[in-house]
């Protein structure tokens, strides 16, 4: 009974196994002979693969496998593998009785009865074309994301490892940073920070802010390969495990340099705009102020002059007499320096020959700086001349060289320059033409930011009280302005000051002309022009008509144009007509053009602070500059030639000169 016994329970444990296989249906579980024929075929194999077992029990296995793979001799490898190593275990592709294909994981072990003689094979097969195919997705999606990141050639994408050594490198990072990918993977990510911040542990501190904050983001000065420096926008994130486990860095940098100097000038630019709205603005406040204190000064000047004629002579009276003159004189040169600051004073522009220029003043300009200082000019040969006033350009070269002295207590060395330049359109500020840098440069102590702003501002001094009048260097930035030219300074802290003049060259380089012959005005009392003066301002219109009166002319004062207008239609004997410019209702300019439409042979002489005069009116009226002396209107008058038209003898004039 007892091999009966284990029999019965050996078929039952058989049975337990062909069970368990027979229920398998997520594997292909099946039988092959030694020649390769499916001797068994489970649900599973069923169901995959698509054959019923009656179909395929008796068939080759090969028949799974795609019509290379059979010619390649596959299924056969396959066999003598598992006999030769006891195992066979591949991936690939499989047919389904449909002729589909599906991914498939197969593992065939070779059947041995206990002597060693194969028997056959257990082949165990997995569909796993899903995987597969999530698998090719994701493979796919790396390859674009590869070719999409070595693409891009306007950002540096590469990726860090957890000490911060370059692992990869993009199209991107070798056209902005210059370095191959078999140059720079291996090497630290500070090989493109600067000397100063690999001293100052600016890379290390990046890695550290991404591991505190989670997030690098910053702009600086990196380096390139050749040594070059760019401004680069940079951001650096971690790269972690699912577990949070760091492995690396991944950092994109971006070239912003082109961005950063649009910004740059664009601030530069808008800075320049509103220096520009600050400095019309004040010159129109200067020019105004100083419109009235000019005419305030030609009532004080004229009056003293008049009092001078009319004072007994007393020493102490004399002497405070003069003394008002002189106050009065230096409150005039004042408004002089207020007016060409806010570009309002006439200047007469001609030829000058700057070399020349400054020859002719050196000995001035030597006894102005005094021993402590040497002064060096360096004028290259041919240098075209200027178009610019003589006498103020003299003025601003003073000015500068005086306001270079002050800044060197010490002593040192002032250099004035010229050399000449084209300007294209845009640069610099000028209109597009050529033009001389006359430049004064001293080794100082400079100025800092804050005092470079606002060096121009009219009023605005560094000097101790009584030192200066801030006018110095405002007054030479309008006369560069009113020149058609402009005014540069250049100054650091400990590092001197130049100070530039553009002025435009002449077109025509001929010689300056001649000034005219100063006059010697012998007042005759007993012949007499018939004058009309017209001045809004009251003070002056008093002062004007009492030197009138007293070169011994018949004189009419009228407040406005208007009543200008009237007195000439009421007497026809009047001989000349003085007139303030900047009157209400109409100016100076406007009256003359009146007064030429009914009576064309009338004389028009202005007397006007102003230089802002249309300078394409039609009318062509002589200038008298206020505040102007009893001296300086019997001159003005007499080059005129104005004739009485009563009948009386024109005045004598005696100098070296007329009109």
């Amino acid at each position: 009974m007892e091999p009966s016994g284990r029999l019965t329970a050996s078929m039952s444990e058989d049975g337990r196994y062909r069970l368990l296989v027979e229920a398998v249906t997520d594997y292909a579980i099946y039988m092959l002979d030694p020649s390769g024929i499916v001797t068994s075929w489970n649900p599973g194999a069923q169901r995959f693969k698509g054959y019923y077992a009656d179909e395929i029990i008796g068939q080759h296995f090969s028949r799974f496998y795609g019509d290379k793979d059979r010619a390649d001799g596959l299924p056969a490898r396959a066999l003598e593998t598992a006999q030769r190593e006891g195992k066979f275990e591949s991936e690939g592709w499989r047919i389904r009785k449909d002729g589909t294909r599906f991914w498939a994981y197969v593992v065939i072990d070779p059947i041995r009865d206990e002597s060693g003689e194969l028997l056959g094979y257990a082949k165990i097969t997995r569909d796993l074309t899903e995987r597969k195919a999530a698998e090719e997705t994701l493979r796919q999606s790396q390859e674009q994301f590869k070719l999409l990141v070595q693409g891009v050639t306007d950002y540096a994408i590469y990726l860090l490892d957890r000490d911060g050594n370059v692992s990869n490198w993009n199209l991107g990072a070798q056209r902005i940073k210059g370095y191959l990918p078999e140059e720079i993977i291996g090497r630290h990510f500070s090989t493109f920070y600067t000397e100063k911040d690999r001293a100052a542990g600016a890379p290390a501190e990046a890695l550290a802010t991404v591991l505190r904050e989670g997030r690098f983001e910053r702009e600086g000065l990196r380096v390139r390969k050749d040594g070059t420096t760019f401004w680069a926008h940079v951001i650096i994130d971690p790269i972690r495990r699912d577990d949070g486990e760091l492995i690396g860095y991944a950092k994109i940098t971006r070239d912003v340099t082109e961005r950063r100097e649009t910004q740059q000038k664009l601030e530069r630019t808008r800075e320049a705009f509103l220096q520009s709205q600050k400095m019309e603005a004040i010159g129109q406040l200067t020019g105004g102020v100083a419109h009235d204190f000019n005419n305030l000064l030609m009532a004080v000047l004229g009056s003293l002059e008049l009092m001078r004629k009319r004072l007994p002579d007393d020493p102490k009276l004399r002497s405070l007499l003069e003394n008002a003159v002189q106050g009065a004189e230096r409150g005039a040169a004042l408004t002089r320096r207020m007016l060409t600051f806010a570009r309002r004073q006439d200047l007469k522009k001609e030829p000058v020959d700057i070399p020349d220029l400054v020859r002719g003043m050196s000995d001035l300009l030597q006894r102005s700086l005094g021993h402590t200082v040497t002064l060096e000019t360096r004028f290259p040969l041919g240098l075209t001349p200027v178009l610019a006033d003589s006498n103020q350009l003299e003025l601003a070269l003073l000015n500068l060289s005086v306001n270079a002295r002050d800044a060197m207590p010490n002593g040192g060395e002032i250099i004035i320059s010229a050399r000449m330049q084209n300007v294209i359109a845009g640069e610099i500020g000028l209109q597009p033409g050529r033009y001389m840098r006359i430049c004064v440069s001293d080794t100082g102590t400079g100025m800092d930011e804050v005092t470079l702003r606002r060096a121009t501002e009219p009023f605005y001094t560094t000097k101790e009280p009584g030192k200066g009048t801030g006018l110095g260097l405002s007054m030479v930035h309008g006369l560069a302005e009113q020149f058609g030219g402009r005014f540069e300074l250049q100054s650091r802290a400990g590092k001197g000051t130049d100070a530039a003049l553009w002025l435009p060259l002449a077109e025509v380089a001929t010689e300056p002309a001649a000034a005219p012959a100063r006059l010697e005005t012998v007042v005759d009392n007993t012949v007499h022009l018939i004058v009309v003066a017209v001045d809004d301002d009251p003070l002056v219109l008093t002062n004007t008509v009492a030197m009138l009166e007293e070169l011994g002319h018949t004189c009419y004062a009228a407040d406005t144009a208007a009543e200008a207008l009237d007195i000439l239609r009421a007497d026809g004997n009047v001989d000349l007509v003085i007139t303030d410019q900047i009157m209400p209702q109409m100016t100076g300019l406007q009256l003359a053009g009146a007064i030429r439409q009914e009576w064309p042979d009338m004389p028009v002489l202005l007397a006007t602070g102003y230089a802002e005069i249309d300078e394409e009116t039609t009318v062509t009226v002589p200038r008298l500059s206020k505040p102007f002396t009893m001296a300086d209107l019997s001159a003005h008058i007499g080059r005129m030639g104005v004739r009485p038209k009563n009948g009386g003898p024109v005045r004598q004039l005696r100098g070296n000169g007329g009109e």
